[in-house]
């Protein structure tokens, strides 16, 4: 059995594959400043808007002089009609269904508004006991606050949970809460890294 109390899962790149779903938002924004689209083969803006969190985006895509403007019109651009551009990542849900019979679970995201109309569209809000997002913390990952205050929700000490991300973002706010950090297709140099969700169940629960 192991040691840790309860699981943390980033969103984007972890529970889905949502690069397109993050593309076309963005891409919204873009347009309505007359800036071009990101497309896949920018792939370090199109990274950006896979994991940062909004305000650091349209400050790196439109300057910061516009990052409040963006954010406002933004605010009035319904991100569910990108919901159905998201994939579930293969055995997440069979994983979660598992994993959550045994200990509570929760969310750490950079998304904000967004992140409980996903969990409804996918009929997963039942399986998170804690949903965290950018909008309850001062700073965003890759700074501790997100995954402190998740653990404080959840009850239990930082040493004794796991987060699972994707990113740099993701491994840098772990080390800086002093939780656990297990990689998800990644190669991050952590020490847990996981090329699937059912490694989870072996890893947390001790089956195979």
């Amino acid at each position: 059995m192991s040691c840790f109390k309860a699981v943390i899962f980033d969103c984007d790149g972890v529970l889905f594959e949502s690069q397109r779903a993050n593309l076309a938002y963005y891409n919204r924004v873009q347009q309505h400043f007359g800036e071009p689209p990101v497309l896949p083969v920018h792939t370090e803006r199109a990274h950006l808007c896979h994991t940062a969190a909004s305000p650091k985006v349209f400050e790196i895509l439109l300057g910061i002089e516009r990052v409040e403007a963006a954010l406002s019109f933004a605010a009035t651009v319904d991100y569910r009609q990108f919901i159905p551009y998201m994939d579930p990542e293969p055995g997440m849900v069979d994983t979660l269904a598992i994993l959550s019979r045994e200990l509570p679970l929760a969310v750490a995201t950079n998304r904000g508004s967004s992140m409980p109309e996903i969990l409804s569209h996918f009929n997963l809000t039942d399986y998170f006991d804690v949903v965290v997002t950018s909008r309850d913390v001062p700073r965003p990952k890759p700074h501790p606050d997100m995954l402190l205050l998740a653990a404080e929700r959840l009850g239990y000490a930082p040493d004794e949970l796991l987060f699972v991300g994707d990113s740099e973002l993701d491994r840098d706010a772990a080390a800086g809460a002093g939780i656990s950090f297990a990689s998800y297709k990644a190669n991050l140099g952590a020490k847990i890294e996981l090329h699937e969700h059912a490694q989870l169940v072996g890893l947390v629960l001790g089956r195979g």
